[in-house]
């Protein structure tokens, strides 16, 4: 007959609490990733992004030394606002080589905008300056002390919106536009897409609207007074008759003899 076990001794007791231990155990739960890692993934596709779009630019330009644009984002967003708020009027452009423009524009442009505009590299560190502290006594962005080139940047590919990103983004397109292109193809890019009224743009299709001629017959007059109507081009179109208008063409009429254009 079989007895019943007695109690464990000692020496079992350890022996059975030494092979439990050695038993190979469940691998942990896998640990959820950190917050640390999420913005780390987040972060590198935002740089990878960057610098795809910065790459796009940068063979966009290259290729306008041998093709000439089509259309600007100012341009295709001003086709989107006219279509919704005022649908009987269309873009107008046409582009026109730089040696179908008249001369008188070319100064006058000049004159008024960017006088340095054949010696400088795309940027007045003076006039930025300036602007920076204008800037920071009104509270909020009312200038950006722009250049000819810098003016093209934001034209081409950015937004009407004032901000410090936007003008980063529009000093590193300048410095690309003046890396791949010579001056005189950036002075044509910019006379074939600058806005010049309520879906103006161009100087043949400033020529049409406001003078019913081409861009190579504008006279020193007319010149003057579609240079000085660039920085408030749809204000002016709709109020021609300004005081202030008439006033500034006067002055740029005596500063265009000195301007210098691009060879």
């Amino acid at each position: 007959m079989r007895r019943d076990a007695g109690p464990q001794s000692a020496g079992e007791y350890v022996r059975g609490f030494a092979q439990r231990a050695a038993a190979p155990r469940g691998k942990p739960p896998a640990k959820r990733p950190g917050v640390l890692r999420w913005l780390v993934y987040a972060a590198s596709v935002s740089v990878v992004s960057w610098l795809a779009l910065q790459l796009f630019y940068f063979a966009q330009i290259a290729a306008w030394n041998y093709v000439d644009p089509q259309s600007t984002a100012f341009m295709r967003s001003d086709a989107a606002h006219l279509a919704a708020d005022r649908p009987g009027l269309d873009i107008q452009h046409q582009w026109v080589p730089y040696d179908q423009i008249s001369r008188n524009l070319k100064r006058a442009i000049i004159a008024s905008e960017d006088a340095d505009f054949v010696n400088n590299n795309g940027y007045e560190t003076d006039a930025i300056l300036q602007a920076w502290e204008r800037n920071k006594k009104r509270g909020h962005i009312v200038r950006g002390g722009s250049t000819i080139t810098q003016q093209l940047a934001r034209n081409l590919f950015l937004s009407r919106e004032k901000s410090y990103i936007r003008k980063g983004q529009e000093l590193i397109i300048t410095w690309m536009l003046e890396t791949l292109l010579d001056k005189e193809r950036i002075f044509e890019i910019y006379l074939n897409s600058v806005e010049w009224g309520n879906g103006i743009y161009g100087a043949q299709a400033a020529a049409q609207h406001y003078y019913r001629t081409n861009a190579t017959k504008l006279t020193a007059g007319q010149s003057a007074r579609l240079a000085v109507m660039l920085p408030r081009p749809k204000y002016f179109d709709d109020h021609r008759n300004s005081a202030y208008l008439a006033q500034r063409t006067a002055i740029i009429g005596r500063r265009m003899g000195a301007a210098e254009l691009p060879q």
